[in-house]
């Protein structure tokens, strides 16, 4: 098979893969070495398509073939596709050939399992063994752990790469059980816990030795499938608190499951991806990481699942009226946070603001704040900022109807890499 035709067919295969990001990087310019297109904290920033796809990195397989026979996977064992693998050699020279024309800023790398996890890594290892070390390329990689690997060979590809993940794919043992029997989450969870204590102990090594090897310097992620299964969106939620708490990830994504396969087990083939059940879910997530919202205040037995006419801020404060109003003139940083339409960086701006005198009304759109949702929940200098007085039910028909105006009005769809613009 022709090197191109390998490249169709393997980053077609890498589509539904969205753990992809390179926020976090930390690579500087180093004299004799290629691919280092910033030399700021935060590392690359670069554009997302709608399935995740971050479109300034090759986003590629080593390959499609895999030994394992996961029910959701278009690449599973027993499912009639066209398989193709690269050889070490091919992935290096293509990804630095892409890298000099100006395609890409890095590299985003995962794979079926070839005979076993530990022979999968070694291939990917070789391969990157080539980019750093022949080609010298300092841009940025983001490698994928398989489970089942052992640790020193986790080891070597953290070495490597700037970040790793390991798919958790399913939110439940159950489920895993059902639909992924060679998988298991003991075996998904190792890897994890592996990279979280070498990345812990790395970081000691780097402040006794400046100049220690860096273990994946941009931490770890890792991804859910959303929608194969019938877990609620609570327990999805519970499960990315817990992983934060222990294995101190620094994303969850959420992939709307898409039906390639035909299964009893599955959604049919005619059921639409649930998008805008995914745009919950990661609002819902930036709520925990940045807002000091836990999982149990968002979702509870009673509500399990997100409403999706509304964003999880607004109905988190729609269910505690008790909390609001929020006074804008003496609420600390972590109340304003609780407000719709208030969120870190209008929060910050109004603790700047206010200390040169009390804010009106008038003043909140100038800081960022978005008033058609924080109106209802706040007063400045004991009066609301609201035109109208409405019962709880009237707040809700108007912030639904917001909500609404903001949704694209036609049908949500996945993006493929080559299908026409």
């Amino acid at each position: 098979m022709e090197l191109l035709d390998k490249l169709s067919v393997l980053a077609d295969a890498a589509k539904y893969d969205a753990a992809c990001t390179s926020s976090g990087a930390k690579r500087g310019f180093e004299r004799g070495k290629i691919g280092c297109t910033s030399s700021g904290v935060m590392g690359c920033c670069h554009s997302f398509s709608a399935d995740g796809r971050c479109i300034t990195l090759l986003k590629v397989l080593l390959s499609n073939d895999c030994m394992y026979d996961c029910k959701y996977c278009v690449n599973r064992r027993t499912n009639e596709t066209r398989r193709a693998t690269f050889t070490p050699e091919e992935l290096a020279d293509l990804t630095i050939q892409f890298y000099r024309r100006n395609y890409i800023e890095g590299l985003f790398l995962s794979s079926g399992v070839l005979r076993s996890p530990d022979y999968t890594t070694e291939l990917m290892i070789r391969a990157l063994s080539i980019l750093r070390r022949e080609y010298l390329f300092n841009g940025y990689i983001h490698a994928k752990a398989i489970p089942g690997t052992s640790p020193e060979l986790v080891e070597q590809l953290g070495m490597l790469a700037d970040r790793l993940s390991v798919n958790i794919e399913l939110p439940s043992e159950a489920s895993l059980r059902a639909l992924a029997p060679n998988k298991t989450k003991a075996a998904v969870l190792r890897p994890m816990r592996f990279i979280a204590d070498r990345g812990q102990e790395n970081r000691r090594e780097l402040v006794k030795y400046r100049h220690a090897p860096r273990f994946a310097p941009a931490g770890q992620a890792t991804q859910m499938i959303v929608g194969a299964t019938g877990e609620s969106d609570r327990r999805i939620l519970t499960l990315t608190q817990s992983l934060y708490d222990t294995y101190h990830l620094k994303r969850v994504f959420y992939s709307a499951y898409v039906p390639v396969v035909e299964n009893t087990l599955l959604p049919s083939l005619d059921t639409k991806p649930p998008l805008l059940r995914e745009h919950r879910l990661y609002q819902a997530d930036w709520l925990l990481r940045f807002y000091g919202f836990r999982a149990g205040e968002l979702l509870d037995e009673g509500q399990p699942d997100f409403d999706p006419l509304l964003d999880p801020k607004c109905c988190w404060a729609l269910r505690h009226p008790d909390f609001f109003p929020v006074e804008v003139n003496r609420a600390d940083y972590e109340a304003l946070l609780r407000v719709p339409g208030i969120g870190v960086v209008s929060a910050k701006r109004i603790l700047v603001a206010r200390r040169g005198g009390a804010l009106r009304a008038e003043d909140l759109k100038k800081l960022g704040v978005v008033l058609k949702r924080a109106q209802y929940f706040l007063t400045c200098s004991g009066r609301s900022t609201a035109p109208l007085r409405l019962s709880l039910e009237g707040v809700r028909r108007n912030l639904t109807a917001t909500e609404r105006a903001s949704l694209p009005a036609g049908p949500l769809d996945q993006l493929s890499l080559f299908e026409p613009a």
